[in-house]
């Protein structure tokens, strides 16, 4: 399936902090922490593009934290 050889290798990325399976545009929004161009670059090609039902990519990069920890009162 899939979305189900999608999760395991995002899961096995040590690159991903975060990854989910959303609705809209897109099927999922991964959350990673690259510490070059290249090695993003490498990790596109390495890990997402040989993925079966990767069709396209859009990349943004953050530029600056407005809300870094949202958590939860208990």
């Amino acid at each position: 399936h899939i979305f189900e050889r999608f999760a395991e290798a995002v899961i096995k990325a040590p690159e991903v902090l975060e990854c989910h399976m959303v609705v809209g545009g897109f099927d999922y929004l991964v959350k990673a922490r690259i510490s070059e161009m290249a090695a993003y670059q490498d990790f596109l090609t390495r890990v997402i593009l040989p993925l079966p039902g990767v069709k396209e990519t859009h990349t943004y990069a953050s530029i600056g934290d407005v809300k870094p920890d949202a958590l939860l009162p208990v």
